[in-house]
Protein backbone atom coordinates (compact mmCIF):
# COMPACT_ATOMS: atom_id res chain seq x y z
CA UNK A 1 0.00 0.00 0.00
CA UNK A 2 1.71 3.43 -1.06
CA UNK A 3 1.41 6.21 1.30
CA UNK A 4 -1.56 9.40 0.19
CA UNK A 5 -0.05 11.43 3.12
CA UNK A 6 2.75 12.48 4.76
CA UNK A 7 4.17 15.18 7.32
CA UNK A 8 8.02 14.95 7.69
CA UNK A 9 9.01 16.82 10.74
CA UNK A 10 6.66 19.54 10.34
CA UNK A 11 6.68 23.44 11.77
CA UNK A 12 4.24 26.54 12.01
CA UNK A 13 4.61 29.60 13.35
CA UNK A 14 2.51 32.57 14.49
CA UNK A 15 4.47 35.11 15.63
CA UNK A 16 6.91 33.48 17.43
CA UNK A 17 4.16 31.02 18.79
CA UNK A 18 5.10 27.24 17.72
CA UNK A 19 1.40 26.17 16.81
CA UNK A 20 3.04 23.00 15.13
CA UNK A 21 6.53 21.35 16.51
CA UNK A 22 8.15 19.02 14.92
CA UNK A 23 4.80 16.50 13.87
CA UNK A 24 5.25 13.78 11.65
CA UNK A 25 2.59 11.87 10.05
CA UNK A 26 2.14 9.04 7.40
CA UNK A 27 -1.08 8.07 6.02
CA UNK A 28 -1.65 4.71 3.63
CA UNK A 29 -3.84 5.04 0.72
CA UNK A 30 -7.86 4.33 1.22
CA UNK A 31 -6.85 4.80 5.01
CA UNK A 32 -9.32 6.74 7.62
CA UNK A 33 -6.66 8.30 10.16
CA UNK A 34 -7.81 10.74 13.22
CA UNK A 35 -5.86 13.57 14.46
CA UNK A 36 -7.79 14.39 18.33
CA UNK A 37 -6.43 16.61 21.14
CA UNK A 38 -7.65 19.30 23.13
CA UNK A 39 -8.68 22.71 21.83
CA UNK A 40 -5.24 24.49 20.95
CA UNK A 41 -3.14 21.25 20.71
CA UNK A 42 -2.88 21.66 16.77
CA UNK A 43 -4.94 18.81 14.85
CA UNK A 44 -6.61 21.93 13.05
CA UNK A 45 -3.54 23.38 12.46
CA UNK A 46 -1.76 20.32 11.30
CA UNK A 47 -4.99 20.39 8.46
CA UNK A 48 -4.52 23.95 7.58
CA UNK A 49 -1.20 23.19 7.28
CA UNK A 50 -1.27 20.64 4.32
CA UNK A 51 -3.95 23.06 2.75
CA UNK A 52 -1.74 25.80 2.27
CA UNK A 53 -3.88 27.62 4.79
CA UNK A 54 -0.96 27.75 7.36
CA UNK A 55 2.82 28.95 7.23
CA UNK A 56 4.69 25.55 7.30
CA UNK A 57 8.13 26.82 8.82
CA UNK A 58 10.34 23.80 8.97
CA UNK A 59 9.87 20.37 7.64
CA UNK A 60 8.21 19.02 4.33
CA UNK A 61 4.54 18.19 3.56
CA UNK A 62 4.35 14.88 0.64
CA UNK A 63 1.20 13.92 -1.17
CA UNK A 64 1.19 10.36 -3.37
CA UNK A 65 4.96 11.37 -3.39
CA UNK A 66 5.46 14.51 -4.18
CA UNK A 67 6.74 17.34 -2.20
CA UNK A 68 4.30 20.36 -1.87
CA UNK A 69 6.00 23.94 -2.36
CA UNK A 70 5.73 25.82 1.20
CA UNK A 71 4.44 29.05 -0.40
CA UNK A 72 1.94 27.87 -2.65
CA UNK A 73 -0.93 25.08 -3.71
CA UNK A 74 -0.97 23.83 -7.36
CA UNK A 75 -4.07 23.60 -8.84
CA UNK A 76 -3.48 20.17 -9.55
CA UNK A 77 -3.20 19.88 -5.81
CA UNK A 78 -6.64 21.01 -5.35
CA UNK A 79 -8.03 18.28 -7.61
CA UNK A 80 -6.30 15.84 -5.35
CA UNK A 81 -7.25 16.98 -1.87
CA UNK A 82 -10.36 19.18 -0.74
CA UNK A 83 -10.79 20.17 3.22
CA UNK A 84 -14.29 19.88 5.00
CA UNK A 85 -14.61 22.84 7.42
CA UNK A 86 -16.35 22.75 10.65
CA UNK A 87 -19.05 24.56 10.42
CA UNK A 88 -21.53 24.35 7.45
CA UNK A 89 -23.07 27.51 8.35
CA UNK A 90 -19.60 29.82 7.79
CA UNK A 91 -18.45 27.61 5.01
CA UNK A 92 -21.16 28.53 2.23
CA UNK A 93 -21.66 31.69 0.63
CA UNK A 94 -24.98 32.69 1.79
CA UNK A 95 -25.99 34.72 -1.72
CA UNK A 96 -25.24 31.21 -3.75
CA UNK A 97 -27.41 28.91 -4.34
CA UNK A 98 -26.99 25.41 -4.46
CA UNK A 99 -26.24 24.58 -7.90
CA UNK A 100 -24.11 27.96 -7.92
CA UNK A 101 -21.99 26.37 -4.94
CA UNK A 102 -21.62 23.15 -6.63
CA UNK A 103 -20.75 24.67 -10.14
CA UNK A 104 -18.07 26.77 -8.92
CA UNK A 105 -15.17 24.34 -8.44
CA UNK A 106 -16.20 22.70 -11.86
CA UNK A 107 -15.30 26.07 -13.29
CA UNK A 108 -12.36 26.86 -11.63
CA UNK A 109 -10.73 23.83 -12.51
CA UNK A 110 -11.79 23.70 -15.85
CA UNK A 111 -14.28 20.63 -15.63
CA UNK A 112 -17.07 20.21 -17.93
CA UNK A 113 -20.01 18.09 -17.80
CA UNK A 114 -21.72 20.01 -15.25
CA UNK A 115 -25.32 19.08 -15.24
CA UNK A 116 -24.05 15.18 -14.31
CA UNK A 117 -21.57 16.10 -12.26
CA UNK A 118 -23.79 18.13 -10.46
CA UNK A 119 -26.99 15.73 -10.04
CA UNK A 120 -24.77 12.94 -9.24
CA UNK A 121 -22.64 14.59 -6.33
CA UNK A 122 -26.01 15.74 -5.24
CA UNK A 123 -27.43 11.98 -5.39
CA UNK A 124 -24.42 10.97 -3.52
CA UNK A 125 -24.85 12.93 -0.26
CA UNK A 126 -28.88 11.70 -0.08
CA UNK A 127 -30.27 15.49 -1.38
CA UNK A 128 -30.98 15.33 -4.71
CA UNK A 129 -31.72 17.75 -7.73
CA UNK A 130 -34.26 19.21 -5.37
CA UNK A 131 -32.01 21.71 -3.59
CA UNK A 132 -29.97 22.61 -6.61
CA UNK A 133 -31.66 26.24 -6.67
CA UNK A 134 -32.23 26.48 -2.83
CA UNK A 135 -29.65 29.21 -0.60
CA UNK A 136 -28.01 27.75 2.56
CA UNK A 137 -30.57 29.79 4.61
CA UNK A 138 -33.18 27.49 2.85
CA UNK A 139 -31.37 24.31 4.16
CA UNK A 140 -30.81 22.73 8.03
CA UNK A 141 -27.48 22.30 9.04
CA UNK A 142 -27.13 18.94 8.05
CA UNK A 143 -28.18 19.08 4.48
CA UNK A 144 -25.75 22.04 4.47
CA UNK A 145 -22.84 20.30 5.67
CA UNK A 146 -24.04 17.42 2.55
CA UNK A 147 -23.77 20.29 0.34
CA UNK A 148 -20.16 21.57 2.31
CA UNK A 149 -18.94 17.71 0.97
CA UNK A 150 -21.00 17.46 -2.18
CA UNK A 151 -18.38 20.42 -3.57
CA UNK A 152 -15.64 18.76 -2.22
CA UNK A 153 -16.63 15.18 -4.03
CA UNK A 154 -17.46 17.45 -6.93
CA UNK A 155 -13.22 17.55 -8.32
CA UNK A 156 -12.81 14.02 -7.42
CA UNK A 157 -10.10 14.04 -4.92
CA UNK A 158 -8.47 11.26 -3.72
CA UNK A 159 -8.00 12.58 -0.51
CA UNK A 160 -10.38 14.33 1.72
CA UNK A 161 -9.40 16.98 5.35
CA UNK A 162 -12.05 16.83 7.55
CA UNK A 163 -12.21 19.39 10.46
CA UNK A 164 -14.61 18.29 13.11
CA UNK A 165 -17.41 17.69 9.87
CA UNK A 166 -20.58 16.87 12.69
CA UNK A 167 -19.73 19.02 15.60
CA UNK A 168 -21.70 21.86 14.74
CA UNK A 169 -24.85 19.41 13.98
CA UNK A 170 -26.96 17.81 16.60
CA UNK A 171 -26.17 13.97 17.62
CA UNK A 172 -28.74 12.46 15.14
CA UNK A 173 -27.74 14.98 12.16
CA UNK A 174 -23.84 14.06 13.17
CA UNK A 175 -24.53 10.06 13.04
CA UNK A 176 -26.17 10.45 9.57
CA UNK A 177 -23.18 12.54 7.82
CA UNK A 178 -20.75 9.91 9.67
CA UNK A 179 -22.45 7.40 8.00
CA UNK A 180 -22.35 8.99 4.56
CA UNK A 181 -18.76 9.92 4.79
CA UNK A 182 -17.84 6.56 5.82
CA UNK A 183 -20.26 5.13 3.02
CA UNK A 184 -18.34 7.74 0.11
CA UNK A 185 -14.59 6.79 1.38
CA UNK A 186 -15.87 2.98 0.83
CA UNK A 187 -17.68 3.58 -2.42
CA UNK A 188 -14.94 5.82 -3.83
CA UNK A 189 -11.68 4.43 -1.99
CA UNK A 190 -10.43 7.35 -0.75
CA UNK A 191 -8.23 8.82 1.72
CA UNK A 192 -9.32 10.61 5.04
CA UNK A 193 -7.86 12.88 7.90
CA UNK A 194 -10.17 13.81 10.09
CA UNK A 195 -9.52 16.20 13.35
CA UNK A 196 -12.14 15.66 15.63
CA UNK A 197 -12.57 16.17 19.82
CA UNK A 198 -14.94 13.03 20.22
CA UNK A 199 -12.88 9.42 20.63
CA UNK A 200 -16.19 7.64 19.62
CA UNK A 201 -16.54 9.42 16.46
CA UNK A 202 -12.68 8.82 15.89
CA UNK A 203 -12.81 4.87 16.73
CA UNK A 204 -15.45 4.12 14.93
CA UNK A 205 -14.22 5.93 11.60
CA UNK A 206 -10.51 5.75 11.80
CA UNK A 207 -8.00 2.51 11.94
CA UNK A 208 -5.41 4.99 13.49
CA UNK A 209 -4.62 8.04 15.08
CA UNK A 210 -2.17 10.45 16.40
CA UNK A 211 -3.04 12.44 19.66
CA UNK A 212 -1.72 15.74 19.74
CA UNK A 213 -1.31 18.06 22.90
CA UNK A 214 0.58 21.54 22.69
CA UNK A 215 1.49 21.44 19.11
CA UNK A 216 3.31 18.29 18.69
CA UNK A 217 2.28 14.61 18.83
CA UNK A 218 2.70 12.45 21.99
CA UNK A 219 0.92 9.05 21.23
CA UNK A 220 0.47 6.90 17.90
CA UNK A 221 -2.62 4.65 18.65
CA UNK A 222 -4.97 2.07 16.66
CA UNK A 223 -8.87 2.71 17.14
CA UNK A 224 -8.40 -0.94 18.81
CA UNK A 225 -5.96 0.00 21.35
CA UNK A 226 -8.01 3.31 22.29
CA UNK A 227 -11.31 1.58 22.24
CA UNK A 228 -9.64 -1.26 24.83
CA UNK A 229 -8.05 1.88 26.68
CA UNK A 230 -4.54 0.15 25.50
CA UNK A 231 -3.00 3.83 26.30
CA UNK A 232 0.32 4.74 27.74
CA UNK A 233 0.21 8.65 28.08
CA UNK A 234 -1.75 10.40 30.75
CA UNK A 235 -3.02 13.11 28.80
CA UNK A 236 -4.72 10.44 26.53
CA UNK A 237 -6.33 8.73 29.10
CA UNK A 238 -7.54 12.11 30.47
CA UNK A 239 -8.93 12.36 26.89
CA UNK A 240 -10.45 9.68 27.22
CA UNK A 241 -12.56 10.53 30.82
CA UNK A 242 -13.37 13.87 29.47
CA UNK A 243 -14.82 12.83 26.13
CA UNK A 244 -18.64 12.42 27.17
CA UNK A 245 -19.66 8.78 27.03
CA UNK A 246 -16.64 7.39 25.68
CA UNK A 247 -15.61 5.58 29.35
CA UNK A 248 -17.62 3.47 30.89
CA UNK A 249 -18.91 4.62 34.87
Amino acid sequence: MSTALSADHLGVVYDHFHALKDVSVSIESGESFGLVGESGSGKSTLLRAVAGLAPVSEGAIHIHGEQLKASKRSRSFYRSVQMVFQDPYGSLHPRQTVDRLLLEPLAIHGIGDSEKRIARALDEVGLGNGFRFRYPHQLSGGQRQRVAIARALIVEPSILLLDEPTSALDASVQAEVLNLLEQIRRDRKLTFVMVSHDLGVVTHMCERLAVMRGGAVVERLTSAELAAGSVHEEYTRNLMIASKGFVKA
